[in-house]
């Protein structure tokens, strides 16, 4: 898995592959879920195809809280062995994904009256703790921790001092989502599998038994029939609107998107070194404020959405919602213009209507249809691989063969022989490079060493590069300026105005690259611009 020349990737290489060979599994769906079942499947000895629509991680797998934990409200819920075995799938992508996925500390503060508990409960709350750490919490090497009222300031010190007591720390992890998904869809390529982005599924075929054989996909003015054994639907919450029944027949799977929003705002504005808890006032939710880079972004919700999945915008209604409870948790002055960034992404709950989407248990379903169309979808980023493995366990069933998962000890991309604490240990740009790349970050340097200008940032105020830009492109299958400013850097959440502003660059990156035209160019710089500039609207109440 140490590499001594960067994966190679030449898209028009993969859409020749898709029409020209036969697949034993095709997966549609680059989130997370999909992307771990190409590689759980590239593993066994498969012959995989991997498509998606849009970009990799351009849905619900870019828009998560970035959390990989057992979650302490499924202990609540009763959801003892959902808590378990998310805790033991965490210590497994710290192991398999060390670049990417880092320790998080969980702070809940204490307060006399109007926190998320009081004193009274602290005590029951500690009995929570001490479960999530027996539970699996302990593997990661620390348990939880009592926190006096100035150790609890020493990690937010904007925290409101009124009635704050002390607080109760626990450790989960953390990661960015997209590099995550990315990441896995590389891994997968490099043991065989063809990956291809921007390449839309629009229809599931089938043979003359009525069983499925493949499916039909678009991609660069092409239509591809893609032939395959089994065919993975793998597509999340946007099977509410398209599962790959054939016509007529009745949907088995009821999806229940849950929207939920993120907003950046300048970690200086918190200077928190944590996941900070906070409570809503006249809410039952709790919100949570974490740092990432030289933001802290807090969120989040988790409500039904009924509109379009492909347009899911944070709306000055909930941006007030999460505004309001820092303000009241905090004692700084935020205001709808501090915000620097924002994120909305829907969770594909499986689920009838009725009752509240935060009560919702988030485990996953598989099906597997009598004309063999596989299905999986629920349950949530941490435990993903394990979803991957048994959706892999079930696509056997109907190819006929038999293989053993080799994902639970399988590194992914850049992380084999990686000492996180080596690296960031003295910060500066090997720091930033080796969180994002793992021990592939010699390639970028690479870029940089050949020509120092690169070094220069590649977004205002951001540590991305533009040799990061150009590798994006090269090597991580970038195929337009959203995938580099949204994806492959986090420029869009981190600095969204500041990001537009790079659009031109990032589309001259790609003329040179790709040897795109000069209309395709402006075009993607002008539709990134524009959907900024919507975003921003949205957010701000205009629209």
């Amino acid at each position: 898995m140490t590499t001594t020349e960067p994966l190679r990737f030449v898209r028009s290489e993969q859409l020749d592959r898709l029409a020209a060979e036969r697949f034993d599994i095709l997966i549609i769906g680059g989130g997370v879920t999909g992307a771990y079942a190409a590689l759980d499947a590239s593993l066994r000895g498969f012959r995989v195809a991997l498509v998606e629509k849009d970009d990799f991680a351009s849905g619900t797998s870019s828009k998560s809280s970035k959390m990989v934990h057992g979650g302490l409200r499924y202990i609540e819920q009763g959801n003892l062995d959902l808590v378990r075995h998310s805790l033991l799938e965490r210590q497994r992508l710290r192991r398999n994904a060390g670049h990417l996925v880092q320790r998080l500390p969980f702070l809940f503060p204490i307060l006399k009256k109007d926190g998320v508990f009081d004193q009274r409960l602290a005590k029951a709350f500690e009995s929570l703790l001490w479960t999530y750490d027996l539970a699996g919490g302990w593997r990661e090497g620390i348990l939880h921790q009592r926190l006096s009222k100035a150790e609890v300031l020493s990690h937010c010190p904007t925290f409101r001092e009124d009635n704050l007591v002390g607080g109760l720390m626990y450790f989960d992890a953390r990661v960015d989502d997209a590099r995550l998904t990315l990441t896995l869809a590389r891994t997968a390529a490099f043991h065989g599998a063809a990956i291809a982005n921007h390449t839309k599924a629009v229809e599931i075929t089938r043979d003359t038994h009525g069983k499925v054989d493949g499916a039909v996909v678009h991609a660069d003015g092409r239509e591809i029939a893609v032939r395959a054994g089994a065919v993975v639907m793998a597509t999340g919450v946007w099977l509410r609107d398209w599962t790959g029944i054939r016509k007529g027949e009745a949907k088995t799977l009821e999806i229940r998107p849950a929207k939920g929003v993120h907003v950046a705002i300048p970690w200086l504005k918190i200077r928190n070194d944590c996941t900070v808890t906070i409570p809503v006032p006249g809410r039952s939710r709790r919100a949570t404020i974490t740092r990432w880079g030289n933001v802290s972004y807090l969120g989040t919700t988790d409500e039904d959405y009924r509109g379009d999945l492909d347009d899911v915008l944070c709306t000055r209604e909930e941006l007030d919602f999460l505004l309001e409870g820092a303000r009241s948790a905090l004692k700084t002055d935020l205001t709808p213009d501090d915000v620097v960034g924002s994120i909305a992404g829907c969770r594909p709950l499986v689920a009838p209507p009725g009752g509240k989407t935060l009560e919702i248990k988030r485990n996953h379903k598989i099906d597997i249809a009598d004309d063999g169309l596989i299905t999986i979808v629920g349950g949530k980023l941490t435990t993903s691989r394990h979803m991957a493995e048994q959706t892999i366990d079930a696509a056997q069933k109907v190819v006929g063969r038999s293989a053993r998962c080799r994902t639970k000890k399988a590194y992914l991309l850049g992380a084999a022989g990686y000492d996180a604490q080596a690296i960031v240990a003295s910060g500066g740009l090997q720091a930033h490079l080796g969180e994002r790349y793992g021990t592939e970050a010699r390639f970028v340097s690479d870029i940089l060493q050949g020509d120092p200008a690169l070094t220069a940032p590649i977004v205002e105020g951001l540590a991305y590069s533009e040799a990061e830009a150009i590798y994006a492109v090269r090597h991580e299958m970038a195929g337009s300026v959203d995938d580099v400013l949204s994806r492959r850097t986090r420029a869009r959440l981190m600095a969204r105005d500041a990001s537009a502003r790079a659009a031109v660059r990032v589309g001259a990156i790609l003329k040179s690259e790709l040897g795109l035209s000069d209309q395709i160019v402006a075009q993607q710089v002008s539709d990134y611009v524009a959907s900024v500039a919507r975003e921003k609207s949205v957010l701000m109440g205009a629209n």
